[in-house]
């Protein structure tokens, strides 16, 4: 879905009510394909939602390992 997004032309540092990117959405959440995806195509890995929050904190808060791994 993510890619179809990014192929449809989706901003990729959009951000919601919480102002949280893609990027921080797919980490919070696990979804390491998009990671990996968001970061091939050059999603900010140091945008911060509302809370201050990057992409890395968040998954290494929700115990997001491997996410994690890649986010540094």
């Amino acid at each position: 879905m993510v890619k179809l997004l990014l192929e449809k032309g989706a901003d990729i540092e959009c951000k919601n009510k919480d102002g949280r990117t893609p990027l921080s959405w797919a980490a919070l959440n696990g979804h390491e394909a998009s990671v990996k995806l968001l970061l091939e195509k050059g999603a900010d890995v140091e945008s911060k939602d509302e809370d201050g929050q990057t992409p890395l904190s968040l998954a290494a808060e929700m115990g997001h390992e491997a996410i994690a791994k890649l986010l540094v």
